[in-house]
């Protein structure tokens, strides 16, 4: 097919209010810097967390709108972690919002999960030896669901979205079924991770945005020695104890693949291609013409890059700039968009966050409380 034939841009206005469900180890943090970078360019308003939660909404609190910085208010977007409430969060948002989330196959996310949050989950801690396999051969030797993040050590997406990761047998499929038809009736769209090209194809469409509004690169990544190949059994098991998971996976993959189809899966698949072929344009630009290299977080000069690091064990992999001044790059690519691709989240919110209050502030000028003027009275020398 002819690529010019493929509806690149739309006469339609870009669809500005949208609501990002960011679920752990999925390739969230990589949409959400997409998300950002398009707000940023938009001018947009961003709802961000108030500082006391840090770069979450309070997580794993439910979501309420009190934990919204008020500089970020009223918000066009909303992308940071939270466990999603959808009445508190449809109360923040904009009517006409689309809400979007993502979804990774159970394996490869509990490893993921079992790695990163080692350090921090009691239940994994538990484990003799760092053992995945000593854990799935006994759960419930080590997890207690009450205790401080017991959310990462099982049905993790269930839990984000909302739900009861610990719904009892008695009566699961029945709870899965209802819990999978409420995520499809609130969410227009659920990405799968390992198809992530193919879901941006369908969320631009979606939100009638532009070829180059869905151009990233890779964040928040493990480098190749700190991930493991699961064997099918292995697999099988952890499948078996994040049941509530692994449905939403299997349904939510049929999902995406029906509506690919019908979008036509030739259009999709060159569709696809040109978002690469833009991508590696846009990223050899901003690197000096070079694809830029995987770097453990100490060998990257610029703090303000380097990707947080859950412990020493894992290695989470980051990008640096050239630093050579004399680098050329394409007309309209500036260092500071190069910078923000590559940004990772905590530092990303926090440059967001400094910037909406600025404008918040040329917005709504502080007014002095009585107490402050009475003050600034007493200061005035009195008048002969």
């Amino acid at each position: 097919m002819d690529s010019s034939s493929l509806p690149l841009s739309s006469s339609k206005p870009k669809h500005t209010n949208v609501a990002f469900l960011k679920t752990h180890k999925t390739a969230s943090s990589t949409m959400q810097n997409l998300l950002f970078r398009f707000a940023e360019r938009n001018n947009l308003t961003v709802a961000l967390p108030v500082q006391t939660c840090g770069h979450q909404f309070c997580y794993p609190r439910p979501f309420n709108s009190q934990l919204v910085h008020p500089h970020t208010l009223p918000p066009n977007v909303i992308a940071n972690h939270m466990r999603f409430n959808h009445a508190e969060t449809h109360r923040l948002m904009p009517n006409d919002t689309v809400y979007v989330t993502i979804l990774r196959e159970p394996g490869s996310m509990f490893e993921s999960l079992f790695i990163y949050c080692y350090p921090s989950c009691q239940t994994f801690r538990r484990v003799p030896n760092s053992s995945l396999e000593a854990f799935l051969d006994n759960p419930w030797r080590y997890y207690q669901p009450n205790e401080k993040d017991s959310m990462y050590a099982r049905n993790t997406l269930t839990f984000d979205l909302g739900g009861d990761k610990d719904h009892p047998e008695d009566g699961l499929a029945e709870y899965s079924r209802a819990f999978v038809a409420e995520t499809e009736r609130v969410f227009s769209l659920v990405m799968i991770a390992e198809y992530f090209d193919e879901s941006l194809v369908l969320l631009r469409h979606l939100l009638s945005w532009e070829l180059e509004d869905m151009l990233y690169v890779k964040l928040n990544m493990r480098t190749s020695g700190s991930k493991r190949r699961l064997s099918p059994g292995l697999s099988a098991k952890i499948r078996n104890w994040n049941a509530l998971d692994a449905r939403l996976y299997d349904h939510f993959n049929d999902t995406l693949w029906q509506r690919l189809d019908a979008l036509g899966l030739n259009n999709v698949a060159d569709e696809v291609r040109m978002l690469r072929r833009a991508q590696e344009r846009l990223v050899r630009g901003c690197f000096g013409g070079q694809l830029p290299r995987h770097l453990k977080g100490t060998e990257i000069a610029n703090k303000d890059l380097r990707p947080w690091q859950p412990s020493s064990k894992v290695d989470i992999v980051g990008y640096d700039l050239p630093t050579n001044a004399n680098i050329s790059r394409p007309e309209g690519l500036t260092h500071d968009l190069c910078l923000k691709l590559i940004m990772p989240e905590v530092q990303y919110t926090k440059v967001l966050l400094q910037s909406q209050s600025l404008r918040y502030l040329a917005q709504h000028p502080p007014t002095l409380t009585t107490a402050a003027k009475n003050a600034a009275l007493k200061k005035v020398p009195p008048r002969h």
